[in-house]
């Protein structure tokens, strides 16, 4: 069977609107986009530790990759989302090797805002624990040496928090391999602020019939956090039971309760018990960020020849 590869790359950020994006390019008639939504299989450096608990099963082998776009109907364009490919250092020129004529699409937040939401990302996937994000990015150097990562971090890499948002140094990755034309930069505001128009920009960049009518998906802004890591990892425990105690309490547990009434009993424990809802931005935090990181925005502005300290409101701070 002739296997397809993919055309477009949907690279990065996570939390920047990567899956709604990713959701209304795949309902469009001439663009095919598989279900796994983030295969990460051309970040050949964020291979994970080991497999989560609850994780999806992610293609181990190019074919396996391949496999994912054999359902592509003849004269779709295929491709695939994969937030982390604009955060790796390997995946541009993976990319190029197995598709050289490839578009990629990347977007871009404000860093203060897009830090504290990967934080809480990252808090909920388990693969941090610190709840202070100033103390969270404090830890990049001993978790850069190895030290100090979470046990159920699965990709400890991610906790680079500095390395997300350097963003130039990112995109010149891309353009070092690819000409100017096929690569689109986003800024999450307008994602926010004109949902349709963007997304009909992107349909134009890819090539493909911009007129068809596009069901708006709006960024999501809202999220949860991790009330409590202590609950979260006795819950874990039980749900996989590798320790006597625990085998034991879900021995019990089986025993007293059927199962779809016991996997709505964890259910319930994790939504009341684990997590809660997020607090307002603590403005001398975000402020601190800001201040760390406004070279970066100067940077980026002048790339990218737009005033992105002034979007932002970096030429605000003290």
């Amino acid at each position: 069977m002739q296997r397809r590869v993919p055309e477009f790359f949907i690279v990065g950020h996570h939390k920047c609107g990567t899956t709604a994006l990713y959701e209304m390019l795949k309902r469009h008639p001439q663009i095919y986009m598989p279900d796994i939504k983030e295969p990460r299989f051309l970040a050949s450096d964020m291979r994970a530790r080991f497999q989560p608990a609850r994780g999806h099963s992610l293609p181990e082998t190019l074919d396996d990759y391949l496999s994912l776009f054999s359902a592509a109907l003849p004269g779709q364009r295929v491709g695939e989302a994969s937030p982390s490919y604009l955060f790796s250092h390997t995946a541009a020129a993976n990319i190029a090797e197995v598709q050289p004529e490839a578009r990629s699409v990347a977007i871009l937040r404000e860093p203060a805002t897009f830090l504290r939401s990967l934080h809480l990302q990252l808090l909920r996937s388990h693969v941090e624990t610190e709840k202070d994000l100033l103390k969270a990015v404090s830890l990049e150097g001993p978790r850069g040496e190895g030290r100090q990562i979470p046990r159920r971090s699965h990709l400890p890499q991610l906790l680079q928090y500095s390395e997300h948002v350097r963003y130039v140094d990112q995109l010149r990755r891309y353009h070092a391999l690819f000409p100017p034309e096929r690569v689109l930069v986003l800024i999450y505001d307008d994602f926010q602020s004109d949902n349709e128009g963007t997304m009909r920009g992107v349909l134009r960049f890819l090539d493909v019939d911009d007129s068809h009518p596009v069901e708006e998906i709006r960024v999501k802004t809202t999220a949860r956090t991790v009330r409590s890591q202590r609950l979260d990892d006795a819950l874990h425990s039980l749900t996989l039971g590798r320790s006597p105690i625990s085998r034991a309490a879900r021995t019990t547990a089986k025993a007293l309760m059927p199962r779809a009434l016991r996997h709505d009993a964890f259910r319930a424990a994790r939504a009341r018990g684990v997590y809660g809802d997020v607090p307002p931005p603590d403005e001398s935090v975000m402020n601190e960020l800001r201040r760390r990181f406004k070279p970066e925005v100067s940077a980026l502005s002048e790339y990218l020849d737009r005033d992105l300290v002034a979007l932002w409101g970096y030429d605000k701070l003290d």
